[in-house]
């Protein structure tokens, strides 16, 4: 008779328990990465190649909150956890840290940055008082871990745009910055010109490198306006889905699809769907 298999290495009844919370997550993973018991395709993984994933959860977080869906809100920020743990495993196999070291290094994180609910400092500070409160002690942190550049620690794993954003928002603290809106639009109207001539002018990296000159300032625009860019642009990015899935409906009507229409015809029906949009409003 063929020898029975060992069990599993790892707590099947704590996998499980569907009531053990982290600790079964946890167990879940590790079962995940075991060498002899694991999933293979988990088993490839590294930090490098679950990265990209981690970063789409993310976005999957945010998609969830602009559409209100808070029941696959749960789930998203489900996965977003998940990510945590896969990397906080793989940290625990490599001898870096673990999970517990995690959590202890963002407890000790939020106690620090929060003197006003959890020391002796008062609470009685304006929203602008408190935001430059919190960047002093953010400040401190970097200095002890000889971030000592003023644009030391902005993460270059971010979105672009997001990152623009941070970069120029750490410049304004040391005053580096447009003291106005009107400069700032200034600027924009100047890049337009620049990259209008090189469009015909200059070669097509010289074209890339006036045309993200304008994206800079259009995002320290947004920074003067109080508006996040890249919120805004997945904002503006749902509206136009939504508007040209009008289109498309709009066609439907008609028997045509988009590649059936023309440019007249199509811009016509997105009139009409902004119109539709103000009177549902």
């Amino acid at each position: 008779m063929p020898e029975t298999p060992p069990p599993p290495p790892f707590d099947m009844a704590l996998i499980q328990n569907k009531t053990a919370g982290i600790e079964r997550l946890l167990a879940i993973m590790q079962a995940l990465r075991d060498p002899s018991h694991g999933c293979p395709w988990d088993l490839e993984q590294d930090f490098a190649s679950i990265a990209p994933y981690t970063i789409e959860e993310a976005y999957e977080v945010a998609d969830a909150i602009e559409r209100q869906a808070w029941d696959e809100l749960k789930g998203e920020l489900g996965d977003l956890l998940f990510q945590s743990v896969f990397h906080a495993q793989m940290a625990t196999e490599a001898g870096h840290f673990t999970f517990q070291d995690v959590v202890t290094t963002m407890s000790n994180k939020m106690v620090s940055r929060h003197p006003h609910v959890f020391g002796n400092e008062t609470r009685d500070k304006s929203a602008d008082q408190q935001t430059a409160d919190w960047e002093a002690i953010k400040a401190a942190e970097r200095a002890g871990k000889q971030e000592t550049g003023t644009l030391d620690g902005v993460a270059v794993g971010l979105p672009a745009l997001l990152r623009a954003y941070k970069l120029q928002k750490r410049a304004a603290r040391v005053g580096f910055d447009w003291p106005a809106v009107d400069q700032v639009i200034a600027k924009i109207a100047e890049e337009s010109g620049e990259l209008a001539e090189a469009r015909t002018e200059l070669s097509q990296v010289e074209v890339e490198e006036e045309f993200g000159d304008l994206m800079f300032v259009m995002a320290n625009l947004g920074r003067h306006l109080g508006v996040e860019p890249e919120a805004a642009l997945r904002k503006a990015n749902a509206k136009f889905i939504r508007r040209f899935e009008g289109v498309e409906a709009k066609l439907a009507l008609l028997g045509k699809r988009p590649e059936d229409s023309d440019l007249t015809e199509m811009d016509a029906l997105w009139d009409a769907v902004k119109a539709d949009e103000k009177t549902s409003d």
